[in-house]
Formats: C-alpha cells, structure tokens, sequence
C-alpha cells in the first residue's frame, strides 16, 4: 500500500507520550498513529470504552469492597 506523509502540530506532552506508546509497542510513529485512526474509525475505541463502562458498572461494588477493606485501620473490624 502506498503511504502519504501527514503533517500535524501537537502540544510537547503529547509528541512525547506518542513516541513512548510507540516505542512500547514496538511501531514506529507513523504505525502507531494509523492504528489508532484505524481503530476510532472502526468503531473499535468506543465499543473497548463502553465495555470498560459496562464491566465497571457491574463490578462496583467489589472495587468499593476492596478500596474500603485498604482504607480500615489493622483490627478495626475485629469484635
């Protein structure tokens, strides 16, 4: 497949975590960033984010169990 340049201006911040996603995974810049037009374009981001949503919203109650059993000073729930 033919591959055209693209320019963009970002923030600092933004250029560099791009490049350390990028890194992580192994593809270069330009890889990285049609991944991710690719997958927005697909529908692929959103449906990830509303089943993290969904998954979240069913198992609640075992984050709030867990983040309340961290917070309880050692022997306080002893009686």
């Amino acid at each position: 497949m033919a591959k055209t340049q693209l320019g963009a201006r970002v923030d600092e911040g933004v250029a560099e975590l791009a490049k350390k996603r990028a890194a992580d995974l192994g593809l270069s810049i330009g890889d990285y960033l049609a991944r991710l037009v690719q997958d927005d374009a697909s529908g692929l981001r959103a449906r990830a984010v509303d089943a993290a949503a969904r998954f979240l919203a069913e198992h609640q109650s075992v984050f709030d169990e867990a983040e309340q059993a961290q917070q309880t000073p050692p022997g306080a729930r002893a009686a």
